[in-house]
Formats: structure tokens, sequence, C-alpha cells
């Protein structure tokens, strides 16, 4: 055992010995002396300390390290055929020459003792050790470099460590040489000499990486998404799977360059210098998506994804729910196995034994998040730890340094030292805090493409039921609001553990400086805790209600913007205004609350310090006049108060980042524990009886829509032959719909079977269409084989629309088919289906959307015995009865159960209700009049007394209007755009207007003055600790007079930041409420042509996202930014005064300050509008899935729409990774020159220690250890104001969006009554769509009488549309004029011709609401005459048998009606209106010929005087 004993000898005061290892010859070979190290003016270490400590210390880390460190190489896969690289090489021959010099070290030893000389153990020990340590050095060199690692953090580490203890060493020996003092040796001076050059040449050879490792491990172009470093990874994960699904092929085709975090060295990682180029890049010229980087595998969907599902699986097994699935990527074309019992694309979960508790047990989100996050999210804990523990090495250094200035310390260097020693320490802070941070970030970043991912997979699952109570807007407000919320908080959570550490080690700090009379401000800070869980409870509960109203405004809005052409053509937009204004002001209102009572909480946080130290000094003081509060006790105790003040403020928002994250985290486990589809409702194994005879069975099923819901099909029965083409029929409601429903296992089976063999080809009776180009949406994912697509595109009458479209087959197709007419998308829907080549066809009334003509090609070419799927099995759900005889079969259903069954024949035959039907409607379809506008390619026109059957194209969809916007290439939806370089001042001054001049300036102002009272109150301490002691005991009267004026100070203070916070609270709010009622407002006076050309999402990110922008992050950043300017402001004072000289170094730090702030705010600014720009195409895709996913379901394609929506995310999170890292990259900057300020302030008060009192210097010390977050904190805010303003600028976009002419024209209202006669003259009207563009309609001269019915027919492009819309003034005028009674329409206001006009559109739009809202939103009309108008519309028996009347809700966009239904409601909505002009727009498209008759008899009888 080695042996230390303390010495107290002459000339060896406090010399410790270790004589086992050194001996005890001379003072020089102690362990440790005083007199050699401390107290001399000349400082050096013992020999012994140096041949141990400085020797040892670099080898124990990389002993340590390296333990762990090849574990992690071990599990790495070697590169087998790795090449020589020169710089490897390099690095392992140059530590030949260093184990060789201590192999001379070893032998010299050797040599001193043979020759007699002393020669201590250590001398053997320490050269031994280092040729080990050298050794292992060459192992890790040479094996990093065979598994590829071409950077090492623990040899950089290691050689840094080494190279600074050999220089002390190094100085030592050139002491010794140059005094010539005893054991002085010049071969060891020599011999170390060269080995601290080498060892320097190994430390800068580490700042370089390794070219051919990085070659060889997959450097070239894309490696991001199939590699990561498994150094790297194994930090940052565990319990990863080895392999990652490649879809990320992808990106490819966009040629990205690779991460070059992933080529950089260790240095440039972990100070984050590898984006330098990206920042450079970005203040030469804006940036664009193009150069952005690839994501780093462990960050994108590909990785984390199965990562969830495994987890989520696992707790959806706990709680005993079976029947849970995941996504795979072996999808057949419609999504059902060709063999097996389930869907293709979903994988029954792994089996886990039932708990007996899984009763009771509830699946958590929160836990799967923290299983799958919770690693990485543990080691970003460790470095806040590791830095809450060095932050209080700063305040024993400023008492060291206050006690060497106030007791005049003879040895000067011992002041530096302590300046040196804060310098390093800051140094290290600062790179410790940046981990945290940035491993905080990036499991943000990572949950929320968890949640996004999460949220979209359990959409495309959700059933009907489910789907009916989450809205598309709610669903959205989880992908975009919570994930966000998510997002955000892990950056502050750790804040809830780690604030209770740093507080209690403050106040341990504090008991050696004040002994008891902390307790006291410890009961205060415990007194507070209670106050601000009463006022967090309150604001969680705020925050919950906040949220729902926030679901309901994205819902009413998404509502608005899906329905708002019927909006501006029934002149409703300001009563859907109104709503969506109520449900904001609800929402405001609770925010301006919550603001309020965090007004209330800030009193206390950031007073909280205050209020400590008060009490604390207070008692300290009062308890003993012999107890004097010096300079080291009060500025000591102010570093302590300033540590404490970081928790204790940031405490409140961590508290809240708590609650809103456990808020948002309870709405998605709520929305992914929803009901989903059930899979197991229809048997697709083909092992059902007869099922190659009858692919389609069903035998005594019962359905419904949702487990609460009533019956819609009991009792079927019903065998579907193979290869037979079988009509479904029945009346309006009869469930035609839901019978196809349930056969695709959309509806919940309550009882019986049903057996579907073969694959699905789908076409629902609304036809949906993606934004994507019409080859595309034939295709649906399927390799295009050019003659089997030209033969569907023929069969389904589509050749003639695709040579009048401007890019042909690659035209975008408008988000919601917007630029198509409603005959084109049922015909693109019926070609994709024919397309797929599948087994089986459930076709639900394809035909009700084309002409007669258009239906008879398709039927004959497609559908019929010659048609394409002639040898298919075909089930058809149609109204028209001149197919019905080339039925095999027809089932006739009524009331939700099949009546009848059999040929057209023998149900004729039957005498049944069928025969009846068929009977009286038969002879009018066969006189119907031919015309086929759209194949033939001829038009006609006709006058007649009623409206007939006929199919005509009259559609309000803007299809000529979109074809025109397109006509100058191929893409109707436009890329969002973004603004390039510096925000504008004048979006400041938006906000600024909005937030209020008044306001703004009350709270600069009040913030101003605390700022004041904060400064005076520590420059008041100042004076104070200066006060001297009259016989060892302080003056009373001026102990309470400091003690008095110091509390009243702090009063100040309190007021002062309360009445900021209000302030703040009050321009926020009102901010809030003007730019959101000025978006809204533009945007329902936004021409409807503006919608065609820019997706829904786009506009719902600007609702959504920027608008919690404007309400949660500019206020909060607002706050922050004041806070932090004036507490520079401050600091600048403080230092002045006490160190002039100072304030000539701080100007070029300033000067720096600026330019890493404009290099840094050019490329931030833009990464957040790129960032911005790529979120909206995840929200209209998202959108676009739901209105789509039981057709994506059918066709088995939900696989390759999950990972459009992946590439999407990641799309997003390229522009967000570097946006966290360029904040890493300004705070290590800043921080970097901030240190400086504290090396400085130090340096210039040693300096000057003899000309200030202790009490100036520790508060100018105390300033400048804060003014490095604060100058920190004030760039950064300066930036994050200028980015989050960007929502600003996105809301001021959309403001100025030109708008269409005013509701109401004063000086032109038109007459009461107007208009009387219904007469319509066009006179010499031309028109186009916008300047520039040819026109449309050219100089129509036309005339409408009173009460005179006219059809308007034309095909495809001939201007039909452009008419009617002319008509509304949906176009205006490019020349002539449109008169009504003798009314020039483009001299009234928008509202009052629109509301004297009524169109019935071809699709049927509903809200969700009362069905009596939906017929009257303004409430205009009586309950009697909405119940006439019911009758009329021959919807009187559906309403009166629903409990709730005209109160029945209807879901969003009436998904609890039926099609037919909804078309009933928008006539009644006409027959409620009862204008003198009547537009019919295919009014019976989706109706039975029954209603038909009865709907066309009452338009005779009720609108016989309208035109």
């Amino acid at each position: 055992m080695a042996k230390m004993e303390f010495q107290n000898g002459t000339g060896a005061l406090g010399a410790i010995y270790w004589e086992s290892l050194c001996g005890s010859a001379s003072l020089d070979w102690a362990f440790w002396s005083d007199d050699l190290t401390v107290n001399t003016n000349d400082p050096d270490l013992t020999l012994c300390f140096q041949y141990t400590m400085l020797h040892w210390l670099p080898a124990v880390f990389l002993l340590c390290v390296s333990a762990f460190h090849l574990r992690d190489l071990r599990r790495m896969q070697s590169k087998p055929g790795r090449g020589v690289s020169l710089f490897n090489l390099a690095k392992c021959v140059l530590l030949l020459p260093m184990m060789l010099l201590m192999v001379m070290d070893f032998f010299r030893a050797v040599t001193d003792a043979s020759s007699g000389l002393v020669t201590p153990a250590v001398m053997y020990v320490y050269p031994i050790l280092m040729l080990l340590v050298l050794l292992l050095v060459l192992f890790i060199t040479y094996y990093e470099y065979r598994k590829g690692v071409h950077s090492s953090g623990l040899l950089f580490l290691f050689w840094l460590l080494e190279l600074l203890c050999s220089i002390v060493i190094l100085r030592s020996k050139i002491r010794y040489e140059s005094m010539q003092l005893p054991n002085a040796d010049a071969f060891r001076l020599v011999t170390w000499s060269t080995f601290v050059a080498f060892a320097a040449v190994q430390f800068v050879a580490q700042l370089f990486v390794d070219r051919g490792a990085l070659a060889q491990h997959g450097g070239s172009r894309g490696r991001s998404y199939n590699e990561t470093t498994d150094e790297t990874r194994s930090l940052l994960q565990r319990n990863e799977p080895e392999k990652m699904r490649p879809y990320m092929k992808r990106f490819v085709k966009h040629n990205l360059e690779p991460c070059p975090e992933l080529s950089s060295s260790f240095l440039s990682q972990i100070s984050f210098y590898w984006l330098t180029g990206m920042i450079i890049r970005g203040y030469k010229r804006a940036l664009t998506g193009d150069d952005l980087w690839a994501l780093l595998d462990r960050d994108t969907c590909g990785y984390i994804v199965p990562l969830l599902q495994k987890f989520w699986k696992q707790e959806q097994a706990k709680a005993g729910k079976s029947h849970q699935f995941k996504y795979t990527n072996q999808m057949t074309s419609n999504g059902l196995p060709v063999a097996g019992g389930r869907p293709d694309g979903y994988q029954n979960a792994e089996h886990v034994a039932s708990r007996p508790d899984t009763a009771t047990y509830k699946p958590s989100f929160l836990r799967v998040l923290g299983k799958v996050f919770g690693w990485p999210y543990f080691i970003a804990g460790i470095w806040k730890l590791a830095y809450d523990l060095i932050n209080f090495a700063q305040p024993q250094l400023l008492s060291l340094l206050i006690l060497f200035i106030q007791n005049g310390d003879p040895y000067e260097w011992r002041g530096y030292f302590l300046a040196v020693a804060l310098f390093l320490v800051a140094l290290f802070k600062t790179f410790i805090f940046q981990q945290y941070y940035h491993g905080t970030y990036t499991t943000g970043m990572r949950l929320r493409t968890a949640v996004i991912a999460a949220v979209y997979r359990k959409a495309l699952r959700l059933s009907s039921s489910a789907r009916k109570n989450k809205t598309v807007g709610e669903i959205v407000n989880l992908m975009s609001v919570d994930a966000q919320k998510l997002q955000d908080a892990p950056a502050f959570l750790h804040q809830l553990w780690g604030a209770p550490i740093i507080i209690a080690l403050a106040l341990y700090f504090l008991w050696l400086q004040l002994g008891p009379s902390v307790l006291a401000g410890l009961f205060v800070m415990v007194l507070l805790i209670p106050v601000n869980g009463i006022i967090a409870s309150r604001i969680r509960k705020l925050q919950i209600s906040q949220m729902k109203w926030k679901d309901q405004r994205i819902k009413v809005m998404n509502e608005v913007l899906n329905g708002i052409k019927v909006l501006k053509l029934y002149a409703w937009e300001a009563f859907f205004d109104k709503g969506v204004r109520e449900k904001r002001d609800q929402e405001l209102k609770l925010l301006l609350a919550a603001a309020y009572l965090n007004a209330a909480s800030a009193i206390t946080w950031f007073c909280a310090p205050f209020l400590v130290a008060l009490a604390t000094f207070a008692v300290y003081v009062l308890s003993s006049p012999e107890n004097i509060l010096d300079a080291n006790k009060a500025f000591v105790s102010l570093t302590l108060f300033n540590i404490m003040n970081f928790p204790l403020s940031i405490l409140p928002g961590a508290i809240t980042y708590l609650v809103t994250s456990l808020v948002s985290v309870g709405r998605i486990t709520s929305f992914l524990n929803a009901d989903e589809v059930d899979p197991d409702a229809v048997d697709t194994s083909g092992h059902a009886n007869d099922s190659h005879e009858f692919p389609v069975q069903v035998h005594k099923g019962d359905f419904k829509w949702g487990p609460d819901e009533p019956l819609v099909l009991k009792d079927v029965n019903l065998k579907i032959p193979n290869g037979k083409l079988v009509a479904i029929v029945g009346s309006v409601g009869a469930g035609k719909t839901s019978l196809v429903s349930a056969l695709l296992g959309e509806l919940v089976k309550t009882s019986g079977s049903v057996s579907v063999t073969g694959t699905v080809g789908y076409v629902p009776q609304q036809a949906w269409c993606q934004n994507a180009t019409l080859r595309d949406n034939i295709t649906f994912g399927k390799a295009f084989q050019k003659t089997t697509f030209e033969r569907v595109i023929s069969a389904c009458a589509l050749k003639p629309d695709i040579k009048i479209l401007p890019g042909g087959l690659e035209t975008e197709i408008g988000e919601k088919g917007i630029n198509l007419s409603g005959g084109q998308k049922q015909r693109i829907s019926l070609a994709r289906a024919v397309y797929s080549d599948t087994d089986l066809y459930f076709l639900d009334d394809p035909l009700s959307a084309v002409d007669s003509h258009v239906g008879k090609h398709i039927f004959e070419q497609v559908l019929g015995p010659s048609g394409l799927l002639s040898n298919k099995t075909r089930l058809l759900v149609t109204h028209g009865i001149s197919f019905l005889p080339k039925m095999d079969l027809i089932v006739v259903l009524k009331d939700g159960s099949v009546s009848e069954v059999g040929t057209y024949s023998e149900l004729l035959q039957h005498n049944g209700g069928f025969a009846e039907f068929i009977q009286q409607y038969l002879e009018e379809e066969d006189d119907e009049e031919e015309g086929d506008e759209e194949t033939s390619g001829h038009g006609s026109a006709s006058f007649s007394g009623a409206p007939s059957r006929r199919r005509s194209k009259v559609s309000v969809t803007l299809d000529d209007e979109a074809n025109k916007v397109a006509a100058d290439g191929r893409q109707l939806i436009q890329e969002e755009s973004s603004e390039t370089g510096s925000v504008k001042l004048s979006v400041f001054k938006s906000y600024v207007r909005s937030f209020g001049f008044g306001n703004f300036a009350f709270s600069v102002l009040t913030y101003a003055l605390f700022i004041a009272c904060q400064v005076g109150q520590n420059l008041w301490l100042s004076e104070w600790s200066q006060d001297e002691a009259i016989n060892g005991t302080q003056d009373t009267a001026l102990r309470d007079l400091r003690l008095g004026v110091y509390g009243a100070i702090g009063g100040g203070q309190a007021i002062f930041v309360l009445l900021q916070n209000i302030g703040i609270a009050l321009g926020t709010y009102w901010a809030s409420k003007v730019l959101h009622d000025d978006i809204l407002d533009n945007i329902m006076k936004t021409p409807l042509s503006f919608f065609d050309i820019t997706p829904i999402g786009r506009i719902i990110n600007r609702f959504g996202k920027d608008i919690d922008t404007v309400d949660v992050s500019i206020p909060l950043t607002l706050r922050i930014w004041l806070m932090t300017f004036g507490g520079v402001v401050g600091t600048i004072i403080i230092i002045g005064i006490t160190t002039k000289e100072f304030i000539l170094l701080f100007i070029p730090l300033l000067v720096l300050y600026y330019f890493a702030q404009r290099f840094y705010v050019c490329t931030s600014r833009q990464l957040k509008r790129i960032d911005s720009v790529r979120r909206s195409p995840i929200y209209s895709h998202f959108q676009e899935t739901i209105v789509g996913a039981s057709c994506i379901r059918a066709f088995g394609k939900q696989q390759d729409f999950v990972d459009k929506s992946d590439y999407l995310v990641d799309w997003n999170q390229m522009a967000w990774y570097p946006s966290i890292v360029s904040n890493r990259w300004l705070q290590i900057s800043l921080e970097g020159i901030g240190n400086f300020v504290i090396l400085f302030t130090a340096v210039f008060a040693v300096a000057s220690r003899y000309s200030i009192n202790a009490g100036l210097a520790g508060l100018a010390v105390s300033y400048a250890l804060q003014v490095t977050s604060s100058l920190n904190y004030v760039v950064r805010m300066t930036c994050d104001l200028e980015t989050y303003i960007v929502a600003v600028e996105r809301i001021k976009e959309y403001v100025e969006v030109p708008t269409e002419a005013p509701w109401y024209n004063n000086a032109a209202r038109p007459r009461s009554g107007w208009p009387d006669s219904g007469r319509v003259e066009f006179k010499n009207y031309s028109v186009r769509y916008r300047p520039g563009l040819d026109l449309v309609l050219r100089d129509i001269c036309a005339a409408v009488q009173p009460g005179e019915k006219v059809g308007i027919v034309g095909r495809t492009g001939a201007g039909k549309s452009s008419l009617t819309l002319a008509l509304f003034r949906i176009l205006e005028p490019a020349g002539g004029r449109i008169e009504i009674d003798g009314v020039d329409i483009a001299s009234l206001g928008l509202h009052d011709l629109r509301s004297k006009l009524t169109i019935i559109p071809q699709d049927p739009v509903l809200f969700s609401g009362s069905l009596r809202y939906n017929l009257d939103p303004a409430e205009e009309h009586s309950d009697a005459e909405v119940w006439k108008s019911i009758e009329l519309a021959h919807l009187k028996e559906f309403v009166a048998a629903q409990p709730a009347g005209l109160e029945f809700v209807c879901s969003e966009g009436g998904e609890n009606m039926s099609v037919g239904q909804r078309q009933l409601v928008c006539l009644a909505r006409a027959l409620l209106r009862k204008t003198k002009i009547l537009v019919l727009d295919e009014a019976t498209a989706a109706i039975d010929l029954e209603t038909d008759d009865l709907i066309q008899q009452t338009i005779r009888r009720e609108f016989k005087a309208c035109s």
C-alpha cells in the first residue's frame, strides 16, 4: 500500500509526502507543498505531483472510458477489404517515436539508479504507464479506422488532457533548468519537449477528419438515410432495430447532400461549427430548399415509427385489445390478401398474455414516448445535471476573488488565476449546456415526427363512428398544435427536477455564508409553492378549455374553406364569419384569463430571488448586531440568488409546458384509442362455402355505422355470383351505400357473416381525386402500362377531356378536383378502378354525374356484357332504369333490408314494388331526348317548361376557370411562396399597431422602471456592504435604513413586473384578436379563384400554427426580450461604474455580437420560412387522405399514403433540424464572446484592486457572470422575435390578398322587392378569368324573360359555368353588362345581388350543426317555414323520425346523411329562399327516380313564377 504522510517540518509547512513512490529526499519530491505551489510569487507543482497526478489523469481517463468505447466498437460492423489511409497510418506512425521516448526515460531511470543516484519508484512507473497507454491509443486508432470512425471523440479528449498536463510538466522542467535548481534534468527536458511536440501534432490531427475512414463508411451522397455513425447512435438510442425501412429512396431524386454533421470532426460536432457553411451561405443570399441537407437517419420517420409501433402494440396488448394493427410494406392491390383473414396492410399485434388487470389498464401514449425517446432524453438530463453542478463553482471562485481584493492578497498571480478559472468554468458550462439543449430540442423534433406519424396512421384506420366524433379540424390540431407543444416541451421539462436541485444547493451554500438565516428565505420559497400550484392548476383548466375552443374554431374554419363556394353563392359569409369569431372570442377570453394568472404568477417568480434575499438578509442582520453584511457575504449570496433566479423564473414556464404537454398527450391518447375499422368484419380468406362460385356473400347480416348507432342494414342475406353484373337499387336512404360499405368492412357488423373473396376495385358515390397529375390519379400507384391505360381512358370517355387539358395526362388536378367537373371526376374515379384490374368491383352510383349518352358509352365500354369488365364480378348501385334490363341480377333494398332479388324479368313477373316502380317510369325514360355533349362535342340549346332528368354539364365548379388558370402550364396548385431577406419593418409596425401603441409603450416603460429598481437595489446593496462596523457591530439606525430602502426598491420591482405583464397581456390579446379578425375578414372576401390554386391545408396552417405563434410564442419571446435587454443595459451600467476601462473593450465585443447575430438571423429567418412553407403540405395531404380514406383502404394503398406523409414530415424536418443547430451555433459563438466579458471584468478587478472596494468589484463580477446569458438571450430573442414575426408576415400576406367587390354598395342599394319579375339580360357581355388572359365569353347578348325556363348546354370549355358564375359575379365583366329587372348587377354590392339569387349546386355541401342551421343560418325564417321547405323537399319523413327534429345534428360534411338526402337539403334551402331567379346545377343527381319525379313536380309548382 502506498503511504502518504503530512509533515509540518521547518520550511515544509503543509507538505505531504508519498514515500513509497516519491520518497522524501527533498521538498521538491513531496506530493504537495503549499510553499512551492500556493504561498509563493513563482508557483510550481512538486515533481511527485507531476509524475503521478499529471501523468495518471489522462491515463485513467482513457482506461476508464475506453472500456465502454471498445465495447461499442465491437458491436459495429467491420468493413472488409478496407484500404490503407495515409492519415490513419501517419497517426499510428507518430506514436512510435513517443513510445521510444518513454523507453528512453525508463532506461534513464535505470542508468541513474545504477550510478548511485536516488531514483524514486515513480520514475520507473510513469514511463511504463505511458508506454501502455500509447499502445492502447495505437490499438484504438487502428480499430476505429477498421470500424469506419472518421473522428474520435475519445482520442480528442485524451490528447487535449494529455497536452495540457504535459505543458504544465514542460513549464516546470524549463523552470528548473533555467534557474539551475536542484533536480534539473537536461535529458528529460529534451525528451519531454519532444514528447510534447508529438502530443501537439496528435491533438491537431484529431481536429481533422480521416477521409479514408469516411469514404469507406459511406460518406457518399445520401448516406445519412442509410447509415449513421454507430458511435453517435450508441449515445442517442437504445433498443433500435438494426435495419431501417428503405423508403427514403424518394429523396435520391432530389439529389440531396448528406448532412455534414456525419463527416465533421468531433470538435466541429460539439461546437456545431459544421453548420458554418450554411450560415455563411444564408448571409450571402437567401437560402432555398435546395440548400438543405438530408436528415440524419435517426431523425427520419423510417427510423422512429417502427420503434413507436413496437411499443404502442405492447401497450395495446397489455390493455387486452387484441385487434391492433400496423401497416406493412406487403400490400395487394386492394388491401385484401389472397389468402388470410385480414386486409393486407394490417398485421396482427404480437400476442401478449393478458394480465389480470387488463380490464382497467389503459394504453398510454406517454409511456410509449418514454420508451422510445427516454434514453436520449435521459442523456440530455445528465448534461443538465453536470451543468447545474458546475454552475456552483462560480460563486466559490467569486468568493475567493472578493476575499483576494478585500484582504489585499500579496500574491498577484492568485487573482489572475481566479480570473482565468472563472473564464474556464464559464467556457466549460457553455459546451455542456449546449449539448443539453441540443439533446432536448432534437428529442422534441423526433416527438413531433412520432405524433404526426401516429395520428396519420390512426386516421387511416378510424372507424366511421369515431370519424364522426373527430372532425378534420380536430385531428389537424393534433398534428399541428399538439405536436408542436410536445416538440417545445422537452427543452423545459428537465427544469422540473433540475430546479429543486439548484435551489437546494444554492440554499446549502447560502447556509455556509449566512447560517440559519437562510431558513427565512427557504420559508418564503415554500410559501410561494402552493400559491403558484393553485395558479398552475387554474391555468391548466384554462388551457384545456382553450384547446377545445381552438379545435372548434379550426373545425368550423375547415368547413368554411371546404364550403366556401356555397357560402359565396348564398351570401352566407357574414353568418359563418360571426360563428368563427364567436369561437375565437371564447378562445381569446381564456387566453387573456391565463395571461392575467401568469401576471400574478410573475410577481412571485420574478420577485422570488429578491423576496428570498430580503428575508434572508433581514433575518441575518436583525438577529444579531454582530452579523455584518460585508461584500463577500452580500455578493456571493447575490450570485447564489441569481443562480436560483433561473430555475425560479423558468419553473412557471416549465410547469406550463408540463401542463400543456400532458393535455396534448391526453388528447392524442384519446384519439389513438378511438375505435378502428374492424378487419375481421369481412372474411377474405376464401374459405367460405361456394366462395369461388359466389365471391360475395352476406348471411343474416346486421350492420350499423357505429356502436351506439341504430341498425342501417337488417337481416341481409345475399349471394353475388362470380363474373356477373349486379345492380343495387332502392329509394333515397334505403341503404345502398351502406351495403357497399358493409362489403368493404367500413360498417360495424353486429351479427351474421360477410365473405369477400378476391381483390376489390371501388368507385365511391362522391368521386375522390388526389392533388396529383391526371395520370397518377388513374394509375394510383400501379405501374404505367400504355396500352392498358389507353384502353381504360377511352372506355371511360376521358380522351376528349385529356385533349383540352393544358398538360394532357400530366395536368395537375387541383385539391378535391377543383378544376374538374363532377362528370370528369366521376370518370377518373371509375378509370382508377378499371385500371387497377381487380377481381371484384363495387361501383356506388358512378353514372350519376354524367349525362345519358356518356353513361350509355361507359356502360357499353366498361360495365356491360361487352365492356372491359365483362368477365369481372360487378356490383353497381344505380338510379338509372335504362340499364336494369341488361343486369344479370338486381338487388332491391327497402328500409335497410333486401326486399327482392332476381333478374329483371323475374322481378317484373313477381309484380312487387320493383315492378310497379319500373312500369311507372319506363315510358318516360325511353322517351327522353338523346344528346351527348361530352362525347360527340355537339352542343344544343333548349327551352322547356320544367327541368328534365337529362344530365347536363352545368357545373358551378370552376372547370373553365381552373383550366384557364393552368393554361400556361401543367401545374395548378402553386408552390407556397415565402419572403426572402429581412422581415420588413412594415410587418413589425403591423404587429405593434395590432398590439396597440399605448400598450406597447406602457409595457416598455414599466419594464424599464423594473430594471432601474433592480440596478438601484444592487448598487444600494454594494453601498450597504461597505458600511464599517463599530466595535464589531453595526449602527442599528443605519442598518434599518439600509434594509428599509432595500425592501422598498424591491416592492417597486413587484409593482412594475405586475404592470408590465398586464400591459403585455392586454396588448397580446388585441394583437391576436386584430390579426385573426383581419385574416378571417379578408379570406371571407377573397375571390373564389384564390381557393382554386391555394390548398386548404395552407390556409388552415395560417389559422392554426401561425395564429398560435401570435397567441403564445411572440408574447413569451417579447417578454423575455424586454427582461434580458434591460438586464444587459443594467450590466453595462454596473460594470462601467466599476471599471471604466471595460467600456473600451465592451464596444468591440458588441460589434462581434452584432455580426454574429446578423449572420445567424439571416439563416434562421429563412429556415423558419422554409419550415412554414413545408408544413402546409403535411396538413393538405392529411385532409386529402381523410376524405378518401375508404377509397384508400379499399384499394389497399394505405402504405403508399403513409409513405407520402412520412416523406412530407421528413421534408419539413429537413428545415427544422438546421434551425435547431443554428441556435446552438449562435449560443456557442455568443457565449464564447461573452465569456471574455467575465475574463476581462475579473482581470480589471484584480488589476484595480487597490483603487476599488471589494463591494463594487464583487458587484461588477457578479453582473459579469450574468452578462453572458443576458447578452445571449438578447441576441437569441431578437432573432427569435424576427423568426416568429414571420407568422405575422404570413398572416399579413393573406390579409393583403385582393378581395372581391364590397358586399354592400350604399350608393346603389336595390329597391325593396327587387327582383320583382326575374328578367335577366346579357348586353354585349364579355368576361376573362384574370387580366392578361383571353376572353372566355365574348359579346354575349341574350335575354331571359320573367318566368322563362332556360337550359344551358355546350361542350366542356364552352363557357357554361362561366355564364352561371358571371350571374353571381364570381367573375367580373371585361365588357358589357348583365341586367336583372333593369338593374346593372355590377353596380350592386355582392350580398345585395347573391342574396336575391338561388342556386342548387351539383355537389351538396352541408356544415356541422343543426339541420335548421344548415337551412337558415341567418335565422330569417320561422320554424313553420323551415318545416314547409323540408316537406316540399320530401325530407319531412326523415326529419320527423329524428328525435331532435330540426335540431338534428349534421356531422361534418353531412356524413351522417346519404348523398341523396344532402341534395334534398340543398333543395330545401332553395325552397326556403324562394327568389325570383333559380339556377339548377343537376339538382337531382343522386336521387332515385321516384323522388326525382316528386321533386320536379315541386319545382314546377313552387318555382312556377321564377326564371
